[in-house]
């Protein structure tokens, strides 16, 4: 009777598995061993059947419902989800150890799951599923690369984007506070003009108020003002001012100071135009200075997001072909405007450059991921304070980009691993060790190469990137 039992449960699993595409064409008595040698598993929805740090030692055929993993330790990370019909778990000839993340059913599970110390014995009676399980494998791990490689954009992404919010933000901001200050100064100019219109003023005194008003303006300093210096023009105008009881004197004096205009200036006005006068003449002027150094905040500001919004559309080439001529020095100082940011925290930038480089045949916008990614790193090696180090040079039929940092370095045992695939020196959760391998990839596809020299003090990616295409069309991506 339990002999009966045990046949029809076997019969029942060789069914099971033989709606399975890779089991689907294998011999009763390959799939009977399968059924015999595995053991069946039923899971409730939201049992946990694998967890973080379980050593890989099971193959697992989805016989009914639908399971998920996930690493535990990365909030964000993808979700890969495998359903009724499909192979998960370790696999034949895989380097998998242990499992990073956690496995759930979602639904009631049923699964078959094969021991890998049966591997041996399964690839001999069923040679057909070896390859068949390699190409599973080959899958599972483009589509993971996929995935991640999707993730670790999304993540430069999220971070050009924090950056470039900020570095908009500040001469917006600084746009809106001078346009509403420039809307006061208005007002104030008007009131002192119909002030003065209401004195009896002589040509002579007219022109006193407008030749200063004239030099006031035109006023450039040779040298950024001492504060001490300044401090003190600053109270000097102040007592004359209130002197000659000119009201609001606090709000008159700085802008008076900043345009180079001093007592003597000041006295020889009043002289012109006498005192009954003075007092609007000087509103008038402080606010018509006022207003010119609005508007020249306002055109630095917008000037400064004109820039940006040009390094943008220079960093990704917008509304231009993919194969073009590029200026190597014009994507890197793009790149070093799209991460302004992250320099002022106290990072200095030297620049070497190669001023007769000439322009090379690329992809402009996989050539500015690579200097992203070297420029973030060595920023993130240095810890946002050190010297970032820049040249070009010609190398015979290619150009030469280096990218350095005075950071600490990177060690001999790890230099030979940094372009792998996965590879990352990061904590858990900061990266996917995609980076290098990005760069690496697109210098490949540029027919370039990509070294890297470090020691403690002084570490530098060299990019060489031939000038001319071959003829051959160049692989996109």
């Amino acid at each position: 009777m339990a002999q009966d039992i045990l046949s029809e449960r076997i019969e029942g699993l060789v069914n099971d598995l033989r709606k399975v595409e890779v089991f689907s064409d294998l011999s009763h008595d390959q799939l009977a061993w399968f059924a015999e040698t595995g053991e069946e598993i039923r899971l409730a929805p939201g049992e946990i059947f694998v967890r973080s740090g379980d050593p890989a030692v099971w193959l697992a055929v989805i016989l009914e419902g639908e399971t998920r993993f996930q690493r535990d330790d990365v909030p964000d990370a993808p979700v890969f989800t495998a359903a009724a019909g499909q192979i998960t778990g370790y696999l034949p000839y895989s380097r998998l150890t242990q499992f990073g993340g956690s496995g759930r059913a979602v639904v009631p599970t049923r699964m078959l799951r094969l021991h890998k110390d049966h591997f041996p014995e399964m690839l001999q009676r069923i040679p057909a599923i070896g390859p068949r399980l390699v190409a599973i494998m080959a899958d599972r791990i483009r589509e993971t690369a996929r995935i991640e490689t999707q993730r670790d954009k999304l993540a430069a992404l999220g971070k050009l984007s924090a950056g470039l919010a900020h570095e908009l933000n500040n001469p917006a901001a600084a746009a809106q506070r001078a346009a509403a200050s420039l809307r006061e100064a208005l007002e104030t100019v008007r009131d002192a003009s119909i002030r003065l219109a209401r004195h009896a003023l002589s040509v002579e005194q007219r022109e006193s108020i407008i030749a200063l008003e004239g030099k006031a303006a035109r006023f450039t300093p040779a040298l950024p003002s001492d504060p001490i210096e300044q401090s003190d023009r600053e109270e000097r105008i102040g007592g004359w001012l209130e002197s000659h009881q000119v009201p609001d004197p606090w709000k008159i004096a700085p802008v008076l100071a900043d345009m180079g205009v001093d007592t003597p200036k000041l006295e020889s006005l009043a002289a012109h135009i006498g005192t009954n006068v003075l007092s609007d003449a000087l509103v008038r002027i402080a606010s018509i200075l006022t207003i010119s150094r609005l508007i020249d905040e306002i055109e630095n500001s917008t000037k400064r997001i004109s820039d940006l919004v040009h390094a943008i559309k220079e960093y990704s080439y917008m509304d231009r072909a993919s194969m073009q001529e590029v200026d190597v020095h014009q994507g890197i100082e793009s790149t070093l405007a799209i991460l302004g940011h992250r320099l002022k925290s106290g990072v200095k930038v030297v620049r070497d450059y190669d001023k007769d480089l000439p322009l090379i045949c690329a992809y402009g916008g996989e050539l500015n991921q690579i200097w992203t990614n070297l420029i973030d790193n060595a920023i993130e090696a240095m810890q946002g304070h050190g010297e970032l180090r820049l040249r070009t040079a010609r190398d015979l039929d290619r150009v030469l980009v280096e990218i350095g940092d005075n950071g600490p370095g990177i060690p001999p045992e790890i230099q030979p691993h940094i372009f792998e695939p996965f590879f990352t020196t990061k904590g858990v959760g900061e990266g996917t060790g995609l980076g290098l391998d990005t760069v690496c990839r697109i210098a490949r596809n540029h027919h370039g190469e990509i070294r890297v020299v470090s020691r403690p003090g002084d570490t530098r990616f060299q990019v060489f990137l031939p000038i001319v295409q071959p003829k051959a069309q160049l692989p996109a991506g």
